[in-house]
Formats: C-alpha cells, sequence, structure tokens
C-alpha cells in the first residue's frame, strides 16, 4: 500500500524541521513549510532523496564549498538554494 500524498507531505516537512543540526532545521524547515504541500510524487521523490544527505554535505552544497552532485543537480535542488538565497538577502 503506498502512502497518500498528503500524508508523505507532513512527514517530510516534520523531517525537515527537526534535522539535528540547528542550521539545517532552519533552511529546510522553511523550505517544507513555502513548497513541500505544492509538490508532487516525482518532486517529493526528489525532496525526500536530497533530506537523506547529511547536513555537512548539504550545506556545503548549498554554500558552494563543494560541488552538488549529479544525482541532486535538479529543480528542487535549485530551488532550494535559491529560497535559502532569498531567505538570507
Amino acid at each position: 500500500m503506498t502512502e497518500p500524498i498528503t500524508i508523505r507531505q507532513k512527514r517530510l516537512v516534520h523531517r525537515s524541521r527537526y534535522r539535528g543540526c540547528r542550521e539545517a532545521d532552519l533552511i529546510f524547515g522553511r523550505f517544507a513549510d513555502a513548497y513541500v504541500k505544492g509538490m508532487d510524487q516525482d518532486d517529493l521523490d526528489r525532496y525526500e532523496a536530497l533530506i537523506e544527505e547529511s547536513d555537512q554535505d548539504l550545506l556545503a552544497w548549498i554554500y558552494e564549498r563543494e560541488p552538488v552532485p549529479e544525482r541532486h543537480d535538479n529543480d528542487i535542488f535549485h530551488l532550494l538554494k535559491r529560497f535559502n538565497v532569498a531567505d538570507a538577502g
């Protein structure tokens, strides 16, 4: 049985808010609040794969200390990065 999209969205919002690293909690929590409810299943797949990564790796990619791996170089990552830059400015 597959998880209903609304339950999946709520689960991903929760996971985004409580990652463990306060900076990542803020970045991903705010992003999830703004975008996850409007995502379709494919978008949610890409977002969920992204948040499976470690906070250290994610922050290094967002702040361009390391190149983002090809597997995550997609529209969801770019939306997250733009959102973080807009939120910081």
